[in-house]
């Protein structure tokens, strides 16, 4: 049997190669912190109209519930920052989206990281997830010493910035774990505070969610609040406001990822072609991406809140 640091430089190693960012790795527990600050945000509806972020409160605390006999929460980053940009003019799509939806491009690697761990080291439990369950990732991130959480309640890591998606694999295996980050980086800064047009980061690492500009423009599916015209800063789909102005990215480097590349087109299309876009281009431009969410009728309605 193989030791427990020897498992987990192995398990590490093999998400270098797979491409992931970081790779961190902590002992699956009650997240006895995390409990009140949930607890008081739902309370407060910063949650807006995410009912399911009310669902499955003890999941979200205690991953033990969503693998039985869970020992640890291996957290991984996978890299999307990209310098390419749309025309000046252009409204605008967070960086996250240009290209394939990231759910299948990271949960294909996250099964092969599992399925690699299973041939190793024999029969494991085990799941993998990246926004697709009741876990509390920045929560487990932090734990396991990938990074901090920034007053943007975004993860950030001091060589890389906060421009990744963060996954988990939870096993039923122990190994050696790491050491969560005592300190907090962002000190005194509070650009992404200044920033945000729409007043959503009402306190340190608190997300008025219902505010949120990532929120309003997918989440959201009734009409916009009128207080939120002119405020939106041309941001059709997403928001990467608070990410932009954060000292910490000028540290993110692009991604090597082809299936994050955008199509060509929507490098290209200028205010007008938006304004005007049909639901057959809608269909070519964002066929195997996350804008999909929105739909056709969620972007136009996004459109032309923005007067397009």
């Amino acid at each position: 049997m193989e030791s427990k640091q020897s498992i987990s430089l192995n398990i590490k190693e093999w998400a270098k190669e797979l491409g992931f960012l970081n790779c961190g790795i902590a002992k699956a527990d009650f997240l006895e912190d995390e409990a009140t600050h949930l607890e008081h945000w739902l309370s407060q509806k910063y949650h807006g109209e995410m009912h399911y972020m009310e669902n499955h409160f003890d999941k979200r605390l205690d991953p033990r519930l969503l693998v039985p006999g869970a020992k640890t929460v291996i957290s991984l980053t996978y890299n999307y920052y990209t310098e390419k940009k749309q025309p000046e003019a252009a409204p605008k799509i967070s960086k996250y989206a240009y290209g394939t939806d990231y759910h299948f491009v990271v949960k294909d690697k996250l099964q092969i990281l599992l399925q690699k761990m299973q041939a190793h080291f024999g029969h494991i439990e085990g799941r993998c997830f990246t926004d697709s369950a009741p876990i509390l990732e920045h929560a487990w991130a932090k734990r396991s010493g990938i990074g901090w959480v920034g007053k943007h309640s975004l993860l950030i890591n001091k060589k890389q910035g906060s421009f990744f998606f963060l996954a988990e694999i939870i096993v039923d295996l122990e190994m050696e774990y790491d050491v969560q980050i005592a300190t907090n980086h962002c000190g005194t800064c509070t650009a992404c505070i200044d920033a945000c047009p729409t007043d959503a980061i009402v306190g340190n690492k608190i997300i008025d969610g219902s505010k949120c500009i990532s929120y309003l423009t997918i989440e959201l599916k009734d009409a916009l609040p009128t207080e939120f015209k002119n405020k939106l800063e041309d941001w059709m789909f997403g928001c990467d406001i608070c990410q932009d102005v954060c000292p910490w990215n000028r540290f993110s480097k692009p991604h090597n990822e082809p299936r994050f590349e955008p199509h060509p087109t929507l490098l290209q299309m200028n205010r007008k072609e938006w304004k005007d876009i049909t639901e057959d281009v809608f269909g070519t431009i964002f066929k195997k991406s996350a804008v999909k969410r929105t739909k056709y009728s969620g972007l136009k309605r996004n459109l032309e809140f923005l007067d397009l």
